[in-house]
């Protein structure tokens, strides 16, 4: 069963390898395909707007989301089925998550990686139960990988909290990955330093 609505994270600017475009076209393209909705951040510049653009020119549906403050700085995309403004990041990451059954980040930026681990983190502490995948296009998320596994090893991040950030490369495999996962339950630390 494919979700109803993916978010996805992306750079407002395309990168310097052009596998990446490629990618946010491919994800664009499959979502569409499958009747899956986009929400994101709004832009049509970079990663952003390509991946929207995509999910038009295949005939599925892109809602945008997007602060007052950045519509002009990020160039809003006005093709979009529905573009919303909000006043703040608050209100557009919070109203991303609401929209969304699934979230898959695309390279990019601070920005990109702030609102992935964000969404990574509410899964973890059980605000929602929505899968988080990385679309590893020319291995781009292989360094983040990495680091989870590092924090894993050194103390401060749980296997199974960090097994729910889905990598894959291909987007076909990743969509199907995120369908099949499933929310664990883990003790937090400070619960067992309670007995």
């Amino acid at each position: 069963m494919a979700f109803r609505t993916v978010c996805v994270y992306a750079g407002s600017n395309p990168g310097t390898d052009p596998s990446h475009a490629d990618a946010a076209r491919a994800l664009g393209g499959l979502l569409a395909a499958q009747g899956t909705g986009l929400v994101y951040g709004g832009g049509r510049t970079g990663l952003m707007g390509v991946v929207a653009d995509a999910v038009l020119e295949a005939g599925g549906e892109a809602v945008g989301i997007i602060p007052g403050g950045l519509e002009r700085r990020e160039v809003a995309h006005r093709g979009l089925t529905e573009l919303v403004v909000v006043d703040t990041m608050h209100e557009r990451k919070t109203l991303m998550a609401e929209r969304a059954d699934a979230f898959v980040a695309l390279p990019g930026g601070l920005g990109t990686i702030e609102e992935l681990v964000e969404v990574a983190t509410w899964t973890q502490l059980g605000i929602h139960h929505k899968p988080v995948g990385l679309l590893d296009s020319a291995g781009y998320w292989g360094p983040f990988d990495a680091f989870l596994d590092h924090a894993v090893v050194a103390g401060f991040l749980r296997a199974e909290n960090r097994a729910a950030i889905v990598l894959d490369p291909d987007p076909a495999a990743l969509l199907e990955r995120l369908v099949a996962w499933r929310p664990t339950s883990v003790q937090k630390w400070l619960e067992l330093d309670e007995r």
